[in-house]
């Protein structure tokens, strides 16, 4: 009978710890992802509401309590327009937001910029004197770039890197393949995530546009209505093109009288890739106010055309990215294969090359791989 009462006793300890370590494990599931935004612009405050608790009619007058100079559209309530659709209700929520995270420090070069930023979350992170110090203490580093060239990435990123913070750079990736190749060297030597994306690149309604390939397949040209003359408008239509067609570009063709102005990129007739190629039109005429892009595919069979792409499908490609983003805390991984990352900048820089010279340039040529 002392035995049994032995045995009933050591199972209820077992089983008191078993709970117990079953709770102490949900504690740590359920922990909220510490984040760090780098540049508070339009794109660091798109990410930053979708990802913590903040107050609607901040987001819509950032600058009511603290008139002052407003470097970025989201502080003329530009965030608030892209999430905050039904008008009779400027405080109701239209889109769907992402949890388990919570925003714990931001900086931005214009300090009085990040202030306002800080305000609109109900519990306000911390405003940091240096883009260094937003890598301390957190799980995730952002790095938000709306109209910017990336030219500075690498910088900004290298201090979260060296310290193996898993980071998410936002589009473009890099200026140049060099800066690129060296952020995934410091992700590599450091064991520190890498994640860069444009919001083209994981966008549900370009997704089920692909899902219409099969009406025409095989696909063998492709065409991508993309936008402007900077880089910073320039990766989305490449990204979305990367979506639909695929990875593996061989050559680039630049032509036009503005940067970039119209790209050809050849698979070298890959297996599941348009075998004549895929147009990147950024020099097709003004485009409309909610920054419409386009898609095409075509065959022997016919063609499919998407809908438009636009601020009203925006916010559901940013929630992609930042579902990704927690995947990529959680296990400790990119999800997203830093060759197809690097693969974009390469292609940009052979389309600077070619236009320069007016003549194919190999993307292995940009690479060092071949």
């Amino acid at each position: 009978m002392k035995t049994k009462r032995c045995f009933i006793s050591f199972l209820a300890a077992a089983g008191f710890l078993a709970a117990a370590a079953w709770c102490q494990g949900q504690s740590a599931q359920t922990k909220p992802i510490r984040v760090g935004i780098i540049r508070c612009d339009y794109h660091g405050m798109y990410y930053g509401p979708l990802m913590g608790k903040h107050d609607p009619a901040r987001l819509r007058d950032p600058m009511k309590d603290k008139p002052g100079a407003s470097y970025y559209s989201w502080q003329k309530g530009g965030s608030h327009f892209a999430f905050y659709r039904n008008y009779g209700d400027p405080a109701q929520m239209t889109i769907p937001t992402v949890d388990g995270f919570e925003v714990v420090k931001v900086w931005d070069e214009h300090r009085d910029a990040a202030e306002a930023a800080a305000a609109i979350f109900i519990n306000p992170p911390e405003v940091c004197d240096s883009f260094e110090e937003v890598s301390d203490g957190v799980d995730l580093v952002l790095i938000g770039d709306c109209n910017y060239e990336g030219s500075d990435h690498l910088q900004l990123a290298a201090p979260g890197l060296k310290k193996g913070v898993p980071t998410f750079v936002d589009k473009p990736f890099a200026e140049t393949y060099k800066d690129a190749k060296e952020m995934v060297r410091l992700s590599e030597e450091h064991g520190a995530p890498l994640m860069s994306l444009s919001i083209l690149r994981e966008l549900p309604a370009a997704k089920l546009f692909k899902n219409r390939f099969v009406e025409i397949e095989p696909v063998r040209f492709g065409v991508v209505r993309g936008a402007g003359e900077k880089l910073a408008a320039q990766i989305h239509g490449l990204s979305l093109a990367q979506l639909l067609f695929g990875d593996g570009v061989e050559t680039v063709e630049c032509f036009g009288r503005k940067p970039l102005a119209y790209i050809r990129l050849d698979f070298g007739q890959k297996p599941g890739r348009p075998e004549s190629g895929v147009m990147i039109l950024n020099d097709s005429g003004k485009t409309s106010v909610d920054s419409q892009f386009f898609a095409a595919a075509y065959s022997e069979q016919g063609a499919v055309h998407s809908r438009a792409l636009n601020w009203y499908t925006f916010p559901y490609g940013a929630l992609e990215i930042i579902k990704l983003m927690k995947t990529m805390v959680l296990t400790k991984a990119s999800p997203v294969p830093h060759g197809e990352m690097l693969e974009l900048i390469a292609v940009v820089e052979a389309a600077r090359l070619s236009q320069k010279e007016t003549r194919p340039v190999a993307v292995a040529e940009i690479s060092g791989t071949r």
